[in-house]
């Protein structure tokens, strides 16, 4: 047991513990974080609680306030890890983080409620602690207004849309593969990441599609036709809302062409280019050159590279991955 059911571990020997368990035995790391996370939720709002009402008479002192905090500390303790409750919920959160089966940990078995509210700033937090780190600052997944819905989308089951999706753009892909050297599944997935699968791609303000599938900025080189909307970016750790211009094609293929040129041409992509080979790497060499400013749009590209690559296979399509 990493550390006593009637206490937190607010101790330096508990916290030690508590890491020495997750490098351990997770399962029961994740468990016991998430039963200490909820006891100090409700030994903190039981605090609150108490500081709105008026002391108690002559007998207050600061031996009973002492006495009264440990006590609650013990309700607290009591009242944590119950099935569903706040615990099970940090529990599912952390599970997912660290790649484990929901469920895995014994609290996050109860599935969440449609619409409940989710935990990530607290679980990151919570991993950090785990690891023996500070916890660095809770960011979205964001490179537009929309992009934290579109991240979600090509990380769940893409389903129909998907396969779509591939169908429209494989062709084009495929030929501007065998020019640029950039594989196409790559440039697939890179576009359904920032796209959603092409349900969020972006718009004028009339409604006008912008082609613009890579989600590539009109700089001060640019002279073809721009978008304009509000876009959120991650500034010194930040998320923030400004306005942007984004190029617009005329087609799909043109955005897929520039595309390619970019990567192609660009020296702060030439560490990209000579990754062709390995997807993780590529997708890395794509952050470090600073393509995106989600901390985590490596990983994510990954992740859907290998998403498109399964459904290539389960739709028995073309090779289409040079």
């Amino acid at each position: 047991m990493v550390s006593s059911p009637q206490q937190l571990a607010a101790g330096g020997a508990s916290l030690n513990a508590l890491r020495r368990a997750a490098t351990e035995d997770p399962k029961a790391a994740i468990r016991e974080v998430s039963k200490q996370f909820e006891a100090l939720f409700m030994q903190e709002l039981m605090k609150s609680m108490r500081s709105t009402t008026m002391a108690e008479g002559l007998f207050e002192n600061q031996a009973t306030g002492m006495g009264r905090d440990m006590l609650d500390q013990q309700y607290a303790v009591q009242m944590s890890g119950q099935p569903g409750g706040l615990a099970a919920a940090i529990a599912r959160q952390l599970e997912r983080q660290a790649g484990l089966p929901t469920g895995a940990s014994g609290l996050g078995t109860a599935a969440p409620e449609p619409g409940a509210m989710t935990m990530l700033p607290m679980s990151t937090w919570a991993m950090n602690a785990m690891a023996g780190r500070r916890a660095a600052p809770a960011v979205a997944p964001v490179d537009r207004d929309d992009e934290a819905g579109a991240a979600g989308a090509v990380t769940r089951d893409p389903g129909a849309s998907a396969r779509q999706f591939i169908g429209r753009h494989a062709e084009a892909a495929q030929a501007v593969a065998r020019s640029s050297g950039i594989p196409a599944d790559f440039m697939l997935a890179q576009a359904a990441h920032e796209t959603g699968w092409g349900r969020r791609e972006i718009r004028g303000s009339d409604g006008s599609n912008s082609h613009n599938l890579f989600g590539i900025k009109a700089g001060a080189g640019w002279t073809g036709p721009t978008v304009t909307i509000t876009t959120t970016e991650v500034i010194d750790g930040t998320p923030r809302k400004v306005r942007a211009n984004f190029r617009a094609y005329a087609s799909y293929e043109e955005s897929f062409r520039d595309y390619a040129r970019l990567i192609g041409t660009s020296p702060r992509y030439a560490e990209a280019m000579r990754s062709t080979g390995d997807a993780a790497a590529f997708a890395g060499s794509l952050q470090r050159a600073g393509y995106a400013t989600d901390p985590d749009y490596a990983g994510k590209l990954k992740r859907v590279i290998d998403t498109t690559r399964r459904l290539q296979r389960h739709l028995g399509s073309a090779d289409i991955t040079s």
